[in-house]
């Protein structure tokens, strides 16, 4: 396990954001806001992208049950389109925010840009899900309900295997979407041809 840090700054209540999906070719980005009690011991914690299936898929409850706050929640693929990839997961990570049933007075935000949410500080910390606790643990209850929704989805679109890739742009999502066309949960903005989706 990496020595994650628990505290960015003494003294303040923090809650640690991530969001999951950004790069997907369906379904929503979602985005996760943890608070963490500060000398909580979460064996495996790390970045989602660390850990495997059944690793992140444990430490799911344990989150939920021992933060002293967590919330979720997302921007559709009609919202990203609207909004551009990077602003809507901005959103969704306020939506979370907002969601939060303790207040937090400092925000640790995973990556290097975010929209400020009003009267809230932040600090914006690359690689942060690999770093900070309560960011790991948002990486993970990101990943974990959008994961879910996906596989919920496949049931209804079997045909482009979101149950494996989740959305992602593997090859046999890209030959699906070839030969059947996009479903209402892809998103129109992103590319099919690029070797990354990326904007118009």
């Amino acid at each position: 396990m990496s020595a994650l840090l628990s505290v960015h700054t003494r003294g303040l209540l923090e809650a640690g954001c991530d969001e999951a999906g950004r790069g997907c070719l369906a379904g929503p980005v979602v985005a996760a806001a943890v608070i963490l009690p500060p000398r909580i011991r979460l064996p495996g914690l790390d970045d989602s992208k660390k850990l495997d299936a059944a690793t992140r898929e444990a430490l799911r409850p344990r989150i939920e049950e021992h933060a002293l706050a967590w919330a979720v929640a997302m921007c559709t693929p009609e919202e990203i389109d609207s909004l551009n990839i990077l602003r809507a997961s901005f959103v969704a990570m306020h939506r979370a925010i907002a969601q939060l049933q303790l207040a937090p007075a400092h925000l640790l935000i995973d990556g290097n840009r975010f929209i400020p949410y009003p009267g809230i500080r932040h600090t914006c910390l690359v690689r942060g899900d690999g770093r900070y606790r309560a960011i790991a643990a948002a990486s993970i209850l990101a990943k974990t309900h959008r994961d879910k929704l996906m596989q919920e989805l496949a049931c209804v679109h079997p045909d482009y295997g979101w149950a494996h890739n989740k959305g992602y742009p593997t090859d046999d999502h890209r030959e699906a979407l070839r030969r059947l066309g996009p479903t209402p949960h892809h998103r129109r903005s992103f590319r099919l041809k690029e070797e990354a989706p990326t904007l118009f």
